[in-house]
């Protein structure tokens, strides 16, 4: 009997991860866990445009019953459980803690375009939304509990996005300055639909080592999303990374490095799919190896 509209979602992960290398995984190069997620997204219209409120909630469990890598990396401290996003938006307006626009990738799951370390932020935005146009600016809070290797203390960092969709085409543009370490990174992004697939290509350039890309001063990475079937796709990829060393001064050099790899989905039935990858890793100055996952995902 109110004007506001309240949606519950959410989805409950199985997942194998595997890795090569010794010791990758708790002592082991193999690890199962479970996840499960909850969102909350209220909405209601107001004279100042659409008013949401959004919180997700996820809680990771391994199978010796230690929090996951993935949950220390956002920030849960000792704890399973932890908010992976919350935020509230007015308008074009958006405040709170969530996933920032670099982590946004391509199809596939080879790609590495952001950072190793977090892409979730406490932040200010504005966005504006058009037709075929959107265009965004963002603050964030840069902490040392998120980046202690980059960041001492509390400082700010700064982004801009402008999306244009053009027919069956769409481009990104994104960039982003790190005042803590005074350096930054731009990052193109160009999707299209070709044949039965979708085409996708990008690439990242960073000044120096920054929150928002520190893997290496430039990368090129593409993929294509095969549509074999309405519920089969088969998504090849591939990503160069040059530069990956960094000197005292933060600045990349040397070593050179690539990533490829496929990535299958499956649409068991309506709300449950599987997905797997596997993709093999090649850079200077360190061992090949082989990495994935398989995932069972029941979403609501």
């Amino acid at each position: 009997g109110t004007e506001t509209c309240l949606k519950i979602g959410g989805y409950v992960r199985f997942q194998v991860d595997f890795d090569s290398r010794d010791a990758a995984y708790f002592g082991d190069n193999w690890d199962a866990f479970t996840r499960g997620r909850v969102d909350f997204t209220a909405k209601s219209d107001t004279e100042l445009g659409e008013l949401t409120g959004f919180i997700a909630i996820h809680g990771d469990a391994s199978d010796n019953g230690a929090t996951t890598a993935l949950a220390s990396a956002v920030g849960s401290g000792s704890s399973a459980f932890y908010l992976e996003e919350v935020y509230l938006q007015l308008g074009g307006f958006k405040a709170g803690t969530y996933l920032n626009w670099w982590d946004k990738g391509i199809n596939g799951e080879t790609d590495r375009l952001a950072s190793s370390v977090t892409t979730r932020m406490t932040s200010i935005a504005y966005i504006y939304t058009g037709e075929a146009f959107t265009a965004g600016v963002q603050l964030d809070e840069l902490t040392a509990r998120d980046y202690s290797s980059l960041v001492d203390g509390q400082d700010l960092g700064i982004e801009g996005i402008v999306t244009a969709s053009l027919g069956a085409a769409s481009i990104d543009l994104l960039g982003a300055y790190d005042f803590a370490n005074e350096e930054g990174a731009v990052r193109a992004l160009v999707s299209a639909n070709v044949g039965p697939g979708t085409l996708q290509l990008a690439g990242v350039w960073s000044s120096g080592i920054n929150v928002y890309y520190d893997r290496a001063e430039w990368t090129i990475a593409g993929s294509y999303a095969f549509n074999a079937t309405d519920k089969f796709t088969i998504t090849p990829g591939v990503q160069y990374f040059a530069n990956t060393n960094v000197d005292a001064s933060g600045d990349f050099f040397g070593d050179d490095g690539w990533r490829a790899g496929v990535t299958a989905g499956y649409a068991i039935t309506s709300g449950m799919s599987m997905l797997a990858t596997v993709n093999y890793n090649d850079f200077d100055g360190s061992d090949e190896f082989w990495d994935g996952f398989v995932r069972l995902q029941r979403s609501f």
